[in-house]
Parts: C-alpha cells; structure tokens; sequence
C-alpha cells in the first residue's frame, strides 16, 4: 500500500471541506468553534484509499489570521491539492498558500477549480489558462493538473480522484532516523496520553522508546493507529496516532519526537532563506519562525548585510532548538510570511566567518566532503561523524565512505572520529617527549588515553604502532617501553617507584592511578606491582583506592591507641583534632582498621579499649 500525506489550501469559502466531504466523506469542521464560524481553524484529518494508495488529508485553514496552522499543515506533504473557486480565481490567501508552499518545496500540485458549475465553459477555459501561467512564476512549484469540479457534478470528483490516486510516490531523502512533529496532545479516558502529527522520517513500532527531546524524556508507544485502525508500526509519510505511557511532562504541540542520542538541541542555528516577492530582511530582526509544528520567536543576523533578499544567516532562539540539515522553515513579520529556507548548520560550531562562509556554501551543494575538509580543520581534537544524521542528512556508514575519500585525514571508524592528519604529529612529539623525560615509562595505548583525553585509542593506537615499526618503542605484552632499557631493571625499578612514592605520602596516599599518572605506568602493570607490595606485606590494603605502607599504617595506630589512653576514646572528631589534614574518607578507613585490634572495642561512634 501506498501511502500520501496530502495538504488541502486555498482562499476562505473557496470550499476546501465541502470538496473533501464530497471526496470521502469526511466533515472537517468538528470543533464548536468551527462550525460556528464556518471556517475552519485547525489542521483537520481524513483520508481515502483505493486498492493501491492510502491518501491522507491535512485539510489546513485558509482564513488570513491563521495561517500559522497552514504552515504547521504544510510541512510533511506530498503534494497539495489547491482549491481556486472559479468564480474568485486567485485570492490573496491562494496566493500566501502558494508563496508557503514554494518556499517548503512541495513536489506536486493539483489545482481543483471549484463551483464550476456556476460559470460558464469559456470561464472555466479562461481560469485554466491564467492559473497555468500563474503557477509558472513559482520556482519549486509542478503542477500536475487543474481539475474543474463541483460537489454536485460525481463526474468531476472521480475524475479529481483518478488525478489523487494517480500522484507518483516521492522518494524523500532519508537516513532512516525517526523524526515526528506533535501537531495535536490530549488525553482520552482509560488510555491516557495521545499525540498526533506526521511521520518525517524513519518508522515507529508498539513497544519503541521515543525521546521527547525539548523535554529530555523518554517514552514507551503503548499503542499506534493509522486513520483510526491499530497497526504494529507506523512508515515515513503517515499520519499516526501514538499512545504514549505516562508522560512526566505534559505534551504539546510543536514538541519534536526522535530516537534518543542522535539529535541535539541548540540556540543558534545556521541557514540559507529566500524571501516572498523580494521583501528585504534587516540585520538583527526580531522575527517568528515555523519549523515542523514549533512556532517560536527568533533573530536573524545575516552573514553578508547586503543579502538582504536571499543568502546565508544565524538564527538565535532563546530556548534550544532540535533542527536536521535541509529541515524547511517559514519566518514571518507581524504576522505576514516574509521568507523561508533551509537549515544548513543544524550544529552550533564556534567558527569564525572567514572559515563559516565557505562551510555554508558547501553545505548548500550538499558537497559535504568540503564541508567535512572545513570541519576536521576547524576541530583541532577530531571531528566526530556520530552526528552525522543531524549534520548532513547522512548515516554513519556513508559518512565513513565520505570520509575515506579524502586525504590527509586519520579515520577513526570504531569511534567515528576524523583528525586531520597534523595532529598525529603533533601527538607523536608529545608521547616520544614522556619516554625522554622517564625512560622507565611503561604504556598502553588506554593509558595514554587518560593523559590525553582527547585522543581517541584507535588515533594513540596507530601512533604507537609506527613508533614501534621505526624501533622508537617496544611492544611488551601489550605495553610500549624505551627498547634499550633492561626488562628485569624496569620491574624493580618501577615497584622500587611506587613503594617509595607511598612512603613519602605517609597516611595520605595518592589513589593508585594517580600514581601511575604520575610515574608514566599503564594500569594494569601498576596494579600488578601493587600486588606484589601488598603480597610482600609493604602495603596494606584498606579500601578499593587506598593502599597505605605497613610502617605509616603501624605508627599511625599506635598513635591512635595512645590518643584513647590519654583522652579515654577516640572518634572521627577527635581524631581530625589531632590530624587536621585528613579526609573523612581517611579517617573513617583508618577508624575502621583499629577496630580489627583484639584489644578495641566500638561503642557507638567511639572506640575504647576493652
């Protein structure tokens, strides 16, 4: 089955529902207020079927004051059927309709001249002929057909069919990253929270986790319906009904609904706008912007102040914004549709507009292998493609074939991580520098890894491997040491290190990667010579992280039995009067071991002698 999200628009009492009541039944105007004023105000939905294409309707307002649900409508179509009375012809608001909907690039549009039964034939000819050339002055606008139709004439409504059903299916761009504006939230007896809205991208199972990403929660689907039927899973391009399990938060409209991790929230977003009829838009205009079903206000700040009609700009929101490369906007001005576009730079980098500019550019051509040049400069530390479904509209495994095509760059592909091939040098001089300075360095790859956090394993990794190809370091059972150093020598050398390092600390030792931090030893070996120390009866381990020399643990309880037979007791307190500079985490382990003596006994928080 073939699935159509259809948009319906066109000027106030053109007939809009009454055509879509005549195709399938359905009466939009629901709401008391709706049928009051016989208008319609919100974003109504129905649909119609035959064997091959589900066609479902977003039948949006047409009335002046509410267009901002028409472009709440427009986003997510796969075409729109324009209604034009044939009587009127084209209105201010078919014209702002049309204006919303070449801005948002709506692939296909199939004109319905309404009423037609009250004009003559040669009106309806002249009608043909001027909407024809009128839709010939939109730049993204492809008009299927004009189709003359009367609710009263059954002819013309099958023939307005055939003309629905016969709408080629768009192939839409995707990465396949679940993406669904909430356009309607409420809350029904005995089944709790439903949202509304239009699959953009990807697809939505009973049972998925979806995270509500303005409000950082995430939440179970209890249930999906498609036009009032439940179903196990929901496609790109339907209109679904998700139940969700209790909320935290209350839901609403304009709330963006994703797959948890992969897209993030900023206040400033970079993109490329087109205006209406060349209206201008001044540097540093405080504006309003529809994304998806969101209406929030924004400021614009053009990157060149003479593009004042179309080019590049940051918007600055005062909230967090969830935006995807190529995700279509409308911005308005006092209330008028001024201009729309494209966000380029979903992700807010810390570029200068020298190196900006040439990013956008590239980004605008979708040459995102400049784009990428551009970032992996510009990201000294690495570049990391992890988000590249927000970035470019692309999975990782094609942003890794992208990758792999460009030179001077080191691929990191375990953690999608790209640096430009400088700061492999850059990295060598510093590892080389360590085992200059401690010849008795010993490390791996994961502890170089803590010193320069930087770093990803797999960059130190490839690092390590050459040095060691060049006979500059040697592999020992995973670790690089100086190769013209005695093996049997380090050993000693190290444990001889470390105990003497824990002497020097007394009662207050470092925790042990602090030590190995400090004297260039991988881990794993430290904890192997720690061992040894503490097997040999050197040390003493009290805690997971605190390993004391037997001497300063001797003399310190002797200290402490002495304190109890002057005073009577010791606890905590007392005990940090006579050692000021000791940590409760200190003082409660070394408290903890005299309880251990034969001769100590604890009451309550103290301890006395037995």
């Amino acid at each position: 089955m073939r699935h159509l999200v259809v948009g319906t628009a066109g000027h106030v009492d053109h007939g809009k529902t009454a055509l879509i009541k005549a195709l399938n039944g359905f009466e939009g105007d629901t709401l008391g207020e709706e049928k009051k004023r016989g208008i319609t105000i919100d974003l109504s939905f129905s649909h119609m079927q035959d064997q091959n294409t589900n066609i479902a309707f977003v039948d949006v307002p047409g009335h002046e004051k509410l267009i901002k649900n028409m472009i709440a409508g427009a986003f997510g179509f796969d075409a729109t059927l324009v209604v034009i009375d044939a009587r009127e012809g084209v209105m201010p608001q078919t014209n702002e309709h049309l204006e919303i909907l070449n801005l948002l690039k709506v692939p296909y549009i199939i004109i319905a001249l309404t009423k037609c039964d009250l004009v003559s034939q040669e009106k309806i000819n002249d009608r043909v002929s001027e909407i024809k050339t009128y839709i010939d002055t939109f730049a993204h606008l492809k008009l299927k057909a004009i189709v003359p139709v009367s609710i009263y004439l059954p002819k013309s409504i099958a023939l307005l069919k055939e003309e629905l059903f016969g709408l080629p299916i768009v192939q839409k761009k995707s990465n396949g990253l679940f993406r669904y504006y909430v356009d309607r939230a409420f809350s029904l007896p005995g089944i709790g929270t439903v949202v509304t809205g239009t699959i953009l991208d990807g697809e939505v199972k009973a049972g998925d986790k979806v995270f509500v990403a303005e409000q950082n929660q995430e939440l179970i689907v209890r249930n999906i319906q498609v036009h009032e039927k439940d179903v196990p899973c929901a496609y790109t391009s339907q209109r679904a009904a998700l139940n969700l399990q209790n909320p935290k938060q209350t839901l609403s409209r304009g709330l963006l609904l994703t797959t948890k991790g992969y897209i993030k929230g900023f206040t400033q977003i970079d993109v490329w706008f087109d205006s209406i009829s060349g209206q201008k838009i001044e540097h540093n205009t405080q504006m309003m912007i529809f994304i998806g079903t969101k209406q929030i206000e924004v400021k614009v700040l053009l990157y060149e102040e003479d593009a004042q009609i179309r080019g590049f700009a940051k918007l600055q929101f005062g909230q967090k914004i969830y935006t995807v490369f190529n995700e279509p906007f409308i911005l308005s001005l006092s209330g008028r549709v001024v201009a729309g576009g494209m966000v380029l730079n979903p992700v807010n980098d810390p570029i200068k507009k020298r190196l900006k500019l040439p990013l956008l550019k590239s980004l605008a051509k979708s040459d995102f292998s400049a784009a990428f040049k551009i970032l992996v400069t510009m990201h000294k530390r690495g570049f990391g493609l992890i988000s590249s479904n927000q970035r470019f509209g692309i999975g990782h495994e094609k942003a890794l074939l992208l990758a792999k095509e460009m030179e001077h760059i080191f691929i990191d592909e375990k953690g999608l991580v790209l640096y430009d091939i400088s700061v492999k040098r850059e990295l060598e001089e510093k590892i080389m520098d360590i085992y200059k300075k401690n010849k008795y360095a010993m490390l791996s790859a994961k502890s170089l890894c803590l010193k320069e956090t930087w770093a990803s394993e797999t960059l130190i990794s490839d690092i390590l491997e050459k040095l060691s190809k060049e006979n500059r370091l040697l592999l020992d059972n995973g670790i690089y040491r100086d190769p013209n150093i005695d093996v049997k020598d380090v050993q000693t050398v190290i444990q001889t290190k470390i105990f003497s390092m824990l002497l020097d600390e007394g009662v207050t030792p470092k925790a042990p990667y602090n030590i190995y931090d400090a004297l260039d030893i991988d881990r794993k070996m430290g904890d192997r010579v720690l061992k040894k120390l503490t097997s040999a009866k050197k040390v003493k381990r009290l805690q997971h992280n605190l390993f004391v020399p037997f001497e300063s643990l001797i003399q310190l309880m002797t200290h402490l039995q002495q304190i109890i037979k002057n005073e009577g007791y010791i606890d905590i307190a007392l005990f940090k009067v006579y050692y000021p500079n000791l940590s409760r985490k200190y003082l409660i382990a070394y408290l903890e071991y005299l309880d251990t003596y034969p001769t100590i006994r604890k009451e309550g928080l103290k301890r006395v002698f037995i």
